[in-house]
Order: structure tokens, then sequence, then C-alpha cells
């Protein structure tokens, strides 16, 4: 999936002006930070480098970070509360049957706004690296298969059966991603009815797959 490069604070309209002698915000270094992690990997992630991106000089950098590690555990804070926050809220939403409970994790994956897969993926790399970011993973993993699971327990399916029916939703879902499968959406909508009757073992909600159909052509997703 194409990246779009970062728009700066101060190029953004939306923003409000810089004041004084900055030119850059600590967003911004992050921006672009995380930007590079997804296209070129963590070891291209360098202080001076980011400056050159940036149009800044490195003590602009120690104006907002202490140190490029400073930066990095920055950026696995980022990549978590973006994403993993983003799963654990999806599955908790209100949701009338575990067709839309389903669903609405569905949602959390398709929507680029709620989800950034290159920057899962990027860490995830990262992790084969450092061993603290592993445990950070693996942390990570934990805590999205307990919500999931814990959105089938909700809808009355046994302990270890919504354990298992998570992993399957979960790892599928990340596989999916990894593989890179492409394929139009419209293909994809048109499975939806029996990927839901595999992923929840009942026929799914009607209502549930028009509102989530509904959701997915706002996105004007290719």
């Amino acid at each position: 999936m194409a990246r779009i490069t970062p728009l700066l604070h101060r190029d953004d309209p939306e923003k409000e002006p810089l004041v004084g002698h900055v030119k850059v915000t600590r967003e911004d270094w992050l921006n672009v930070a995380r930007d590079v992690l997804v296209s070129d990997g963590v070891a291209e992630v360098k202080v001076q480098a980011l400056g050159a991106r940036l149009e800044v000089s490195r003590s602009s950098f120690y104006g907002y970070f202490k140190s490029r590690k400073h930066l990095l555990d920055d950026l696995l804070d980022d990549w978590e509360n973006r994403n993993t926050r983003t799963i654990v809220e999806s599955v908790h939403a209100p949701a009338a049957s575990i067709s839309e409970g389903v669903c609405n994790f569905f949602r959390s994956f398709l929507d680029p706004d709620l989800f950034d897969r290159g920057l899962d993926f990027a860490v995830r790399e990262w992790s084969r690296r450092d061993g603290a970011v592993r445990q950070r993973i693996d942390a990570a993993d934990a805590t999205r298969l307990r919500a999931v699971s814990a959105m089938f327990e909700r809808f009355g399916y046994p302990e270890h059966d919504a354990d298992t029916r998570a992993r399957i939703l979960y790892f599928m879902q990340l596989g999916y991603h990894a593989l890179e499968v492409r394929e139009p959406m419209e293909a994809r909508l048109g499975r939806i009815e029996g990927y839901l009757r595999g992923f929840t073992g009942s026929d799914p909600d009607a209502g549930a797959v028009a509102e989530f159909r509904g959701f997915v052509e706002r996105l004007n997703l290719p």
C-alpha cells in the first residue's frame, strides 16, 4: 500500500501557525520517523537523516527528544496507541449480535485512519532483531486476543471456544495483510456472509451485513 509523505505542521493550513524560530514540531519528527520506519525499517530511523527530510538541524530534535532511543520508544508507544487501542475499542463497541461484533473488528482493519497495517508489520519486522520489541509485540497480541475473545464470550460462547475463535479470526486477519492478498473489495464483500458463518458458527445477521456493506462503500476502497 502506497504511503503519503506526512504533511508537516508548518505546511498544514488547518494547524496553528508556528511562532518564533520553531520550524517543526515534535509531532512532525514522529510522523517522519514513522514514515521512514514503515518504508525503510528501523535501521534507517536516524536523527541526521530525519533532520534532512525536515530541513532542520539536529538541535531541533534534541529540543523534543533526549536521544534516538527516546524517539524509538515513543514510536512504539504511538504504534500501540494507534493499532492495539483501535482493535480493542472496535470489539468493545456496542453490537446487537456476534455478526455485528465481528464486522466491527473488520472495520478497524479496513479504515486506514483507524489501523495502520504498514506500521504494524514494520514493528513486527523490527522485533525480529530486538528482544525488547518482541516482548512489546507479544504483549500487544495478547491484549488484542483477550479483547476479541471477550467479545465472543459476551455472546455466550464458552471460554475455550471464544479463545479459539478469537485466534482464528485475529491471525487470519493479520495473515491476510502479511500475504498482501490483492483482490477487489467487491470480491471480499461477496464472501462476507461466508466469513461470518465460518468465524461465528452461526447464520449471519442480515442487518449487520447491510450496515457493514454501507460502511465499506463509504470508504470507497478499491
